[in-house]
């Protein structure tokens, strides 16, 4: 019976694949990432129309004790200073 749904619901298959329905850790705000990791905040990028991609920037434990306290203006500027910006895909999972 399963060749027969998952030909019937090729969704299924990529569903149960890729386990993208799941959210782990369970019942976490993905918007207030300085719960769960230091010096972390969330921002939000438009990639192209009607796509908006949810991001977290992570600053070093170098320049933990300097963003203490600070505002998402100091973040963004902290992006775009001479320090290299290390981007991780982590997939599809729904989480981050």
């Amino acid at each position: 019976a399963l060749p027969f749904l998952i030909r019937l619901f090729p969704s299924l298959l990529t569903k149960f694949v890729y386990l993208n329905f799941l959210a782990f850790p369970f019942f976490v705000d993905f918007r207030r990432p300085e719960l769960l990791v230091n010096n972390t905040i969330n921002l939000y990028l438009t990639t192209e129309p009607g796509i908006t991609v949810g991001i977290w920037h992570t600053v070093p434990g170098s320049r933990g004790a300097e963003a203490q306290g600070k505002e998402q203006r100091w973040y963004e500027e902290a992006l775009a200073d001479a320090h290299p910006v290390i981007i991780y895909l982590h997939g599809n999972g729904g989480t981050r």
